[in-house]
């Protein structure tokens, strides 16, 4: 009995103490100083940040030394994995994460998986009867599992960085999936404080869900990618990216969305 009791008491102290020494391991990697050569692959990679207020260039640069340090890269397709490779996909994934009282830096990833450009996978199809068809072959530059881990074509992580205002970014939509599957499978509706915001998003996802439906439906030109009319989950990844790459034209023609996702990223790019 007393075995139990002290196991048990282990036990209950290692879960009291293990966020703590997982915060004060962050804090150690957030407090050194940001390499130079780090900052000679964001200049070069992802021009975006120079736009960022100094305060949040500095939040940024501290995030991805933790995001670096914790999360294991792998490079598939004969790709090596380099700093410039670790640095220019952990800067674009961590505008996400920006202004958060306490973030837990995507708790799910375990590792990044990087190509050196699109790849292939085999998906099973299911009919509308539920029926199980033949595997279907698909090239992809980036997806999201809710098992740990993203996977990445490399070209278009860099490709996505280059040109930060054309709403088309593999690295911010993947990561937004990230966002989105920490509440379970990927839906759309990522973790959001209280029932009153959860109608609320969705509702103004839903409205401009279903307008971008129907302009895909009838070959219509729309703000955001027709790729996010596939399913309430892409279309919030899809969003994600005009948000960021495109903020006067996404406040312009759905006000009411820039606002939700003003609220949930808790930044405004329009001030950049």
């Amino acid at each position: 009995m007393l075995i139990v009791t002290v196991l048990g008491l282990l036990l209950v102290a290692w879960f009291i103490g293990q966020p703590w020494l997982t915060e004060r391991r962050r804090r150690r990697w957030r407090s050194q100083p940001f390499p130079p050569a780090w900052r000679a692959i964001l200049k070069k990679r992802v021009p975006y940040l120079r736009a960022l207020p100094v305060d949040l260039q500095l939040q940024l640069k501290q995030h991805i030394q933790v995001f670096v340090a914790e999360k294991a890269f792998i490079g598939c397709g004969g790709l090596v994995i380099t700093d410039e490779i670790r640095v220019t996909i952990a800067a674009q994934a961590c505008l996400l994460i920006l202004n958060r009282p306490r973030t837990d830096y995507y708790p799910e990833l375990r590792q990044v998986l990087v190509y050196p450009g699109a790849f292939i996978v085999d998906k099973v199809h299911t009919d509308e009867t539920g029926v199980l068809q033949d595997h279907q072959r698909q090239v992809l530059s980036g997806e999201s599992w809710s098992q740990g881990q993203v996977i990445l074509s490399w070209q278009d992580a860099v490709e996505g960085a280059a040109i930060p205002d054309d709403a088309n970014n593999v690295v911010i939509h993947e990561f937004a999936h990230q966002l989105d599957q920490e509440t379970g499978l990927a839906n759309g509706a990522p973790n959001l404080p209280g029932p009153e915001r959860y109608r609320r998003w969705s509702q103004v996802m839903h409205e401009a869900f279903d307008e971008l439906q129907e302009q895909a439906d009838r070959g219509e030109a729309s703000l955001f990618d027709h790729y996010g009319a596939t399913n309430p989950a892409e279309f919030f990844a899809v969003a994600s990216e005009t948000f960021f790459e495109r903020p006067q034209a996404l406040a312009e023609h759905h006000p009411t969305l820039y606002h939700e996702l003003c609220d949930f990223y808790r930044v405004n790019p329009l001030s950049w």
